[in-house]
């Protein structure tokens, strides 16, 4: 039995990991493609999760071309999913700079300062998730 549940769960594996095929309750096929899989944020540190009470916090954000985005840091962890256009996310810390476009995901960095840039000619749409303690913000701006 354990063989089988073994066999089953390594065949369910691979089949994630390449995209998977679903079937939905009428029997139309559903298809799966992962976007992600990260065990690290953009700047390299293990991704932690806040330790009691976690809230899940879902927003969109539309920035404009050319719009920069204050100088900030999240205390938790912050995931975006870049839905149009071009944004640049440079470590204020280190100088060191990403740039995500469309159909990128982003795991941001974690307590280090950072600000993000719209540098192409549309408008950046982001969808974002939080995972914060109940009851706290994301993002501290420095001041």
């Amino acid at each position: 039995m354990r063989k089988i549940l073994a066999s089953a769960l390594l065949l369910a594996a691979a089949a994630f990991a390449t995209g998977a095929h679903a079937l939905d309750s009428s029997g139309t096929p559903v298809v799966v493609t992962p976007l992600a899989s990260r065990t690290t944020t953009a700047s390299g540190q293990p991704i932690t999760l806040p330790q009691k009470n976690v809230q899940v916090l879902v927003s969109t954000y539309d920035i404009a071309p050319g719009a920069t985005l204050p100088v900030h840091k999240h205390p938790f962890p912050r995931y975006a999913y870049v839905e149009a256009g071009t944004l640049k996310v440079t470590n204020v810390e280190t100088g060191n700079s990403n740039t995500y476009k469309t159909g990128d995901f982003i795991i941001e960095m974690i307590g280090q300062w950072h600000q993000a840039t719209n540098i192409g000619n549309d408008p950046v749409k982001l969808l974002v998730i939080d995972q914060v303690e109940q009851g706290t913000k994301n993002t501290v701006l420095r001041q």
